[in-house]
């Protein structure tokens, strides 16, 4: 595995562990509706996706998995802008997890436009 995508495993991982506190925060503070669920779900499929990618059986696989996680670190972005401006996050919070978010964007991105054009896949 390419150092990148090591970074991109390590970072998803604690990215998830952040979205797992900010949905605990959001129980504690009744704000708990269908988006703290939403982004429960999208924020910790990011890293479940690159791990299913980590152990692909295929070049086309792997690129599946990364768009996957590509696409769900896309809705998990969404979800923490709207939670920012329904003021249902302080400032600070919100642009912290967005530039991580952001962060993850960029790394899975390159990957999966590396492999796309390894394997001449348009992305």
């Amino acid at each position: 595995m390419k150092n990148e995508e090591n970074i991109g495993l390590g970072k998803s991982f604690k990215f998830a562990v952040r979205i797992i506190k900010l949905a605990k925060y959001l129980r504690e503070k009744n704000k708990d509706f269908i988006i703290s669920r939403q982004i429960l779900r999208s924020g910790t499929s990011i890293g479940a996706n690159m791990e299913e990618a980590d152990g692909a059986q295929t070049k086309k696989d792997f690129h599946s998995k990364i768009s996957i996680a590509y696409k769900e670190a896309k809705e998990t972005h969404y979800w923490l802008r709207l939670l920012l401006a329904s003021d249902c996050l302080f400032e600070k919070m919100a642009h912290s997890m967005l530039a991580d978010c952001d962060e993850l964007l960029k790394i899975i991105g390159s990957i999966k436009h590396t492999v796309g054009k390894n394997l001449k896949i348009s992305t």
